[in-house]
């Protein structure tokens, strides 16, 4: 067979297999209930109102426009619409401001590709999302710890990424609900690492793809919004803030966007010329028709359904759990994070799991840029009704005390 390794760029030696894509497959299996994917729950898809705009679109003159070419920037009307939900959440922002991507993944590729040279440096919480690391891997960058909040100087990072061979060049985070903790960074927090970016003169990744699910508790200003109010207007800022229908409509149509300076967006757009053109433009029409409509009702009902299935997972995990296992308590999003008794590895747990408790969920090791954090793993509660989520607790619960009594 033809050795394929010596012609591939070097960069493809950082491109790994992500652990989430293959466990989606056990969602197949209907003897196996799964906590892993961190996926929306198909049966809440508003799938009567797409039916209704595709309709529409074709026994309209419009569907020549949907089925051609387009503008890069995006479609004009859900970049409009874009913008009124932007200032209400305080993001002051024009038309000009708003680029339209193929799901929120793109957009990090995009600016993967945009900031990193090589042996540059990415600064990502611990754990982080994995799908941003496997976006950024193929700049080939190295990855220093993030800790909003911290204490760390800025001295100390740029040290780090000297010795390194480059330059801290973004911050990179999930501020509401992340994926894979669940947790929200406070606004004292958020404050923190504007100073620090600016200290640093680099660019502040929002990653807001659960930024709409949110359940209880107080909303917290978006880090873009913060900058904005620091300094007068969107121009201003270092914070790109990104998004996705995924999670609040369909993801199936892969409609994401980025809200940031025009400077970035003017450069995002040539990326994409280079890239895709454009993303479908029958989906971005698909998408404002039906998110004009019902979008705050589509959040609405989707949150009743996630915040209940929290709830039911929390309970089960307060009910079941062993002592020295423990779990954050999120305020919306997707995920719960779950920090295993020592001396337990989450992958071999998953292993046994499947084979003898027929659960599943995902190692929390992947989401680690150093690979640690090897006794915590990530549950979703969003795909699994109630019934199943007291079961599964029930027997994730039975098995961690299997393991730590046969570890002891």
């Amino acid at each position: 067979m033809l050795d394929w390794d010596h012609i591939f760029a070097t960069r493809s030696g950082r491109m790994r297999a992500s652990e989430i894509r293959e466990l989606l497959k056990l969602l197949e299996r209907p003897d196996i209930i799964s906590f892993a994917g961190g996926i929306p729950d198909p049966a809440l898809f508003p799938a009567q109102a797409f039916n209704e705009a595709y309709q529409e679109i074709f026994s309209s003159p419009q569907v020549n426009a949907a089925l051609q070419y387009s503008v890069s920037e995006g479609y004009r009307p859900l970049r409009e619409w874009l913008v009124g939900e932007m200032k209400k959440i305080d993001i002051e922002c024009t038309v000009d401001n708003v680029f339209i991507t193929s799901g929120s993944q793109q957009a990090l590729d995009y600016l993967g590709k945009l900031f990193l040279s090589p042996n540059d440096t990415a600064l990502v919480t611990w754990p982080t999302y994995l799908g941003a690391l496997q976006a950024f891997n193929a700049y080939e960058p190295h990855y220093d710890q993030l800790t909003p909040g911290g204490n760390r100087t800025p001295e100390a990072y740029r040290e780090t990424a000297a010795k390194n061979g480059g330059r801290v060049k973004f911050a990179y985070l999930s501020a509401d609900f992340s994926n894979p903790t669940g947790e929200t960074v406070d606004r004292a927090a958020r404050e923190k690492l504007l100073d620090l970016a600016d200290e640093l003169d680099i660019a502040v990744l929002e990653d807001a793809a659960y930024q709409s699910l949110r359940y209880d508790g107080d909303p917290v200003p978006p880090i873009l919004s913060l900058e904005i109010a620091r300094k007068g207007g969107i121009e201003n800022t270092r914070t790109i803030y990104s998004g996705s229908f995924s999670k609040t409509l369909a993801p199936g149509l892969r409609v994401g966007f980025v809200v940031a300076n025009m400077s970035v967006i003017r450069k995002l757009v040539l990326m994409k010329q280079a890239a895709d053109l454009h993303s479908s433009t029958i989906n971005q029409i698909a998408i404002a028709t039906v998110a004009e409509r019902i979008f705050d009702n589509q959040v609405a009902k989707i949150g009743a359904a996630y915040s209940a299935r929290r709830d039911a997972m929390l309970a089960a995990l307060e009910k079941y759990m062993p002592a020295g296992t423990s779990w954050t308590k999120p305020e919306g999003g997707m995920f719960v994070w779950v920090t295993l008794p020592k001396g337990l590895d989450g992958a071999e747990l998953l292993a046994r799991s499947i084979e003898t408790e027929k659960v599943a969920f995902v190692p929390g090791q992947a989401f680690f840029a150093d690979r640690s954090g090897t006794n915590t793993l990530r549950l979703s509660f969003s795909c699994a009704n109630e019934a199943m989520i007291e079961e599964g607790i029930q027997r994730l619960g039975r098995l961690i005390s299997s393991a730590e009594a046969k570890a002891a």
